[in-house]
């Protein structure tokens, strides 16, 4: 079955365009540990989320950027299965050093917590998506409101985070870059990579 292509689907600028760019797994990635820091620990626990966000959010944003820019990637969202290779082995590199660091300088447990999901995100979602398109964009968002449902009510929480993940998963297949059952598996496994770190590290 040959890949969704960017140009088909919705009309660009449309609802499924806006949703799916403002729900770019690297975008969540960059808010969710200075917004978890912050609502567990304030403006000190924020500003050491922004710290986790530069450490393992920031550097793959930066090399996908660079790598569109350049024409080596197809867009931001990595719509090509075989282009994510690379920008993964960045992203667990950076993830892997922001978590060190992260632990030696004795970082809230809550955004510590938030780089090792991240870390199991590249790790597992990174598998599957060798030989299927899983998709990261419901992976990473169901992931980050299991996240935040440790530190804001959690049954509103949950029942929030299920309708925009479903959007979101709604916006993927409407712009023709995944099929349903890539946004279902995508996150199940974001939110269950999600929930066993938490259980692990809290």
């Amino acid at each position: 079955m040959p890949e969704r292509g960017a140009g088909a689907g919705a009309e660009r600028g449309g609802l499924a365009w806006v949703v799916t760019e403002l729900a770019a797994p690297q975008y969540v990635a960059v808010a969710l540990p200075p917004v978890a820091g912050l609502l567990a620990h304030g403006w000190v626990g924020a500003l050491w989320g922004l710290l986790a966000s530069a450490l393992c959010a920031g550097v793959p944003v930066g090399v996908i950027a660079v790598g569109v820019r350049r024409g080596r990637l197809d867009s931001m969202h990595l719509v090509d299965r075989n282009s994510r290779r690379g920008p993964m082995l960045t992203g667990l590199i950076a993830v892997v050093v922001g978590l060190v660091v992260l632990v030696l300088l004795d970082a809230p447990l809550i955004v510590t917590a938030t780089a090792g999901v991240m870390l199991g995100w590249i790790l597992v979602m990174g598998a599957i998506t060798l030989t299927w398109k899983v998709s990261f964009h419901t992976g990473v968002s169901a992931g980050a409101v299991v996240v935040l449902a440790h530190v804001l009510p959690t049954a509103v929480t949950l029942a929030v985070g299920a309708v925009l993940v479903g959007v979101i998963g709604w916006a993927r297949v409407k712009v023709s870059h995944h099929t349903p059952a890539q946004t279902l598996v995508g996150a199940v496994t974001g939110a269950g990579v999600a929930w066993a770190v938490l259980a692990l590290t809290l």
